[in-house]
Order: structure tokens, then C-alpha cells, then sequence
């Protein structure tokens, strides 16, 4: 048995780990990012709980976060084609 070059499957299921490997840590670099910035940006007092304003703040500036890192990676996607 020739160890020195793993058969087709392995190599894919190594590949789609590492795939789901990186896609777990940039969701987590990602969310983490929008978490620290929206929240300076939005809460200027911490207390217990968000205020109605703050909550919409928080929302807002969420949602674009995702549409921008959206546009970047479509441009990016598009840009490597």
C-alpha cells in the first residue's frame, strides 16, 4: 500500500475540513470584529440591558457590516474569475 499519496476522497474530505475549518474562524473573526465595533459605536453607556436606541443602532450598523463584507467578497469573487 503506497501511503505517500492519499487517494482522491481523502484528499477532498481533508479539503472540505479545512474549508469548514476556515469558515468556522473567519464567522467567529467576523462577528467578533462587528461585536467590538458596534457596540463602541453604539453603546455609550453600558448598564444591564440596551436601550431602544442603542438596540437600533446595534442592528443597523450589524446589518452593514454584512452588506459591505458582502460587496467586498463578490468584487473579490468577481476580481479572481
Amino acid at each position: 500500500m503506497d501511503f505517500s499519496s492519499p487517494s482522491s476522497s481523502s484528499n477532498d474530505a481533508m479539503m472540505d475540513q479545512l474549508k469548514n475549518q476556515l469558515a468556522q474562524a473567519y464567522a467567529q473573526e467576523f462577528f467578533g470584529t462587528v461585536r467590538e465595533k458596534c457596540f463602541a459605536k453604539c453603546v455609550t453607556k453600558p448598564s444591564s440591558s440596551l436601550s431602544g436606541s442603542e438596540s437600533s443602532c446595534i442592528s443597523k450598523c450589524v446589518d452593514r457590516y454584512i452588506e459591505a463584507t458582502g460587496i467586498v467578497s463578490r468584487a473579490l469573487f468577481n476580481a479572481a474569475k
